[in-house]
């Protein structure tokens, strides 16, 4: 029977447990050569910390460095620490410049010093290059590493290039081709290589309608290119459009996913985190929801003022103060419905604040054909089964409507809006906006009761 992944793993865990514990070294070193890297990475992270460099050392050469950048900071700052100034620099000299870049943003300066001390000029040189840009810019995402051709060599001559540089690039599936002075002219890519004639030119073959992107290109949207285009590499270009970098997809899928992990955070309300959950500490988890929770509890204070300003009416009927709680929470799930889809549109592309009357127009009919289904719903419930009587009913329902259409209302422009003064949309989602329609629901709720009830 063909074992689950999760399955799989938990097997190549306990296999790797026993071999450890009987010092069963070589066949460790055997069993770990059939293993992916990154499994490889996942099962030594879950090993006894101390344990660690032991089993790194009995890893494969040719593999190391690349289950070293499978590893999260913590783990590598661990290895670091153990490892002797030969074993790091082998390490360094295996890594891709990218991933070392990455490593050492999240190391303490201590241990940056170490790795600049031991990393060849060269990569220091590149390294340094890459530290330049700004943080979220699609310079500090890319490799320096990456084959250049050029536009009057034959294919022939194409691939002793790619064979006499190419191991040391991060991908020889996409070759650029650049003039003299680096700027690019086109690209091509192994499959057109492999299927040209050997004589045939370069500038002949290469696609000369090159996408690029600048190096403070944000990250956000330039790994948003890989989805809309379908690359595997994207060129990085400076002002003067030379090729300076590229950005590979695995690079861009990591974006896509802390990008999306952080618009989830601010949407419940939680200050990003770059850590794993198990990782952080109590301590800096607290710190990072507490400033959140207490914004919003102070805001939320607001619906309390209205409600002792209509104090009086809810004393004269105080059965309308029942049903407080379920037209508060249909609101603002209504309006987190609004938020969180035009966010999530933000995000991709797919909308513009252009975009904004239409947005606007399309929520407006969702939040009439919503509203009426639920006051319809609510006052069938209410006057049939609960018996509250015909009035109230109606006061309650016809709440329901005008705040449906207010949440949705204000929860697609807020997002819009926020983009468009350069906030982040996501901090506009769920809690914030949700505080907002709570309180413009109370006041809908009692300014109706007050004209059609008298009170």
């Amino acid at each position: 029977m063909v074992q689950t992944q999760d399955e799989l793993f938990e097997s190549q865990l306990e296999a790797v447990s026993d071999l450890l514990a009987s010092r069963r070294y070589l066949e460790l070193r055997e069993l770990f050569s059939d293993i992916n890297c990154a499994d490889t990475a996942q099962i030594l992270e879950e090993l006894p910390q101390e344990k660690l460099p032991l089993v790194f050392r009995i890893l494969p050469k040719e593999d190391a460095a690349e289950v070293f950048s499978y590893f999260d900071s913590d783990t590598q700052e661990h290895l670091i620490r153990a490892f002797s100034d030969q074993e790091l620099k082998e390490v360094l000299d295996e890594l891709y410049i990218d991933d070392t870049v990455d490593m050492i943003e999240e190391m303490p300066a201590s241990v940056v010093r170490r790795i600049l001390e031991i990393a060849p000029q060269e990569m220091r040189h590149s390294i340094n290059q890459i530290l330049h840009y700004p943080d979220d810019s699609a310079g500090s995402l890319m490799t320096t590493e990456f084959v250049r051709l050029k536009r009057d060599m034959t294919v022939e001559e194409a691939f002793v290039s790619i064979r006499r540089t190419g191991i040391d690039k991060e991908t020889i599936y996409t070759c650029y081709v650049t003039e003299n002075d680096r700027r690019l002219v086109g690209l091509v890519t192994a499959k057109t290589l492999l299927l040209s004639d050997s004589d045939a030119l370069i500038e002949d073959i290469m696609e000369d309608n090159v996408i690029s992107v600048s190096t403070h290109e944000d990250q956000e949207s330039t790994a948003q290119m890989f989805n809309k285009y379908d690359f595997l590499a994207l060129p990085v270009v400076d002002t003067e459009n030379r090729l300076v970098g590229i950005i590979t997809v695995d690079d861009a899928i990591d974006v896509i996913q802390e990008e999306a992990t952080e618009d989830i955070e601010k949407m419940a309300a939680i200050s990003p985190t770059d850590k794993p959950y198990l990782k952080m500490s109590v301590f800096k988890t607290f710190l990072s929801r507490i400033p959140w929770l207490t914004l919003l509890m102070l805001s939320a204070t607001f619906t309390g003022y209205i409600i002792t300003a209509y104090e009086q009416a809810l004393d004269k009927l105080v059965i309308l103060t029942a049903f407080i709680p379920m037209l508060m929470n249909t609101a603002g799930n209504s309006g987190s419905q609004a938020s969180v889809t035009v966010t999530r549109g933000l995000s991709l592309d797919e909308i513009e604040f252009r975009d904004l009357p239409r947005v606007i127009w399309k929520e407006f009919r969702i939040a009439i054909l919503c509203g009426i289904t639920l006051a319809l719903v609510n006052f069938l419930k209410l006057y049939f089964l609960d018996q509250v009587g015909f009035h109230i009913a109606l006061v309650i329902s016809l709440t329901l409507v005008v705040a449906v259409i207010a949440a949705k209302v204000i929860g697609c422009a807020l997002p819009m809006l926020a983009k468009k003064i350069g906030l982040d949309p996501a901090v506009m989602a769920s809690p914030f906006i949700t505080t907002i329609v709570d309180a413009l629901t109370l006041v809908v709720y009692f300014q109706i009761a007050s004209m059609m009830l008298g009170i």
